[in-house]
């Protein structure tokens, strides 16, 4: 008996390395058609949609590159869809071009409002539409590049709207680091960095460089700088956020070698060096006052000293030597 081969995932059958993904919203069969086969010919990759639940759907599950909305739908209409994608943060990004045959000023200002980038008019010219959206793609394959190189070299990037808050877009490490330091999810912002970027924005936009917001984890660190803004300045406007984790874990290898320490040694040496009380390093590394007392006087003992300001000084001026960028 002759069995079909299993079907491919979505992600399996898109093939994004060597074409742009675009997903046709449109409930009019013919339209999608035409766009559907213009398209094809130029060498993208075309999904297709037929009413705003699927639009909705498909475009989260395979973030194409660029929309070609309806503007005018049965159900949820292409005005609505928009709004929905543009509050989503991982499809915020995408640029959405209206396809519309309503050319009242009113509509084509709620098709812009509801978050187009464009729109063209029906009946739909394909070699139009292929124009409008190479000057979209080009722009949002660059953001996209960028985006992926921050991750690559350890950076992650945020995008938050000044008036509300809200989180509009995120890398992956980025969405990875605020879930691990403040058990935060999308949309929501963590409220240091809300009240942080509010409090700085208008020396970024007098191009003054404002100071980086920085949280601690253990050995581990996380900053935060103001980049630039993107779109409309109205109401603060929305901000590139870039972070960036930086981690200790070498420094206190490096002091457990250079005075023959335990592991535990050398991490309670380094808080004393971060200037924290033996309370607060029991907290940290989860064991009391006594056992952090105790580890302290083996560490006078194998370094020689009798205060914890002794102690602290020789740590410094070693990790100095080895780790010049160390913040103490």
């Amino acid at each position: 008996m002759k069995t079909s081969a299993p079907k491919p995932s979505l992600d399996q059958t898109l093939d994004r390395a060597n074409s742009d993904l675009v997903l046709i919203v449109d409930d009019v069969p013919d339209n999608l058609s035409v766009l559907h086969d213009a398209l094809d010919e130029s060498g993208y990759t075309v999904l297709v949609a037929t009413h705003g639940e699927a639009a909705l759907q498909r475009a989260a599950q395979a973030l194409p590159d660029i929309v070609l909305l309806d503007a005018m739908m049965p159900g949820m209409d292409g005005f609505e869809v928009a709004r929905r994608l543009k509050a989503a943060p991982q499809t915020a990004h995408i640029p959405i071009i209206f396809m519309t045959g309503l050319l009242d000023t009113e509509y084509l200002v709620a098709a812009l409002e509801a978050g187009g980038v464009d729109y063209v008019t029906k009946p739909i010219k394909p070699k139009e539409v292929l124009a409008r959206m190479q000057v979209h793609l080009q722009g949002a394959r660059e953001k996209r590049q960028a985006r992926s190189a921050l991750d690559a070299f350890g950076y992650a990037s945020i995008t938050v709207r000044v008036s509300d808050g809200k989180l509009m877009w995120q890398t992956p490490l980025a969405r990875e680091l605020l879930l691990r330091y403040y058990g935060t999810e999308a949309p929501k912002t963590p409220e240091p960095v809300c009240q942080w970027l509010r409090r700085h924005v208008n020396d970024a936009v007098a191009l003054t460089e404002p100071p980086r917001l920085s949280i601690e984890l253990g050995p581990k660190r996380l900053t935060f700088r103001l980049h630039q803004q993107i779109g409309d300045s109205e109401g603060g406007g929305d901000w590139l956020i870039i972070m960036q984790e930086v981690s200790d874990e070498s420094v206190i290898e490096a002091i457990a070698l250079s005075f023959k320490l335990t592991p535990r040694e050398a991490e309670v040496l380094y808080w004393v060096v971060k200037g924290k009380i033996n309370r607060d390093i029991g907290d940290i590394l989860g064991s009391s006052p006594m056992t952090v007392k105790k580890h302290l006087e083996h560490v006078f003992a194998k370094l020689g000293v009798e205060t914890r300001t002794a102690a602290a000084g020789m740590a410094m001026s070693r990790i100095r030597q080895l780790h010049p960028q160390f913040e103490g």
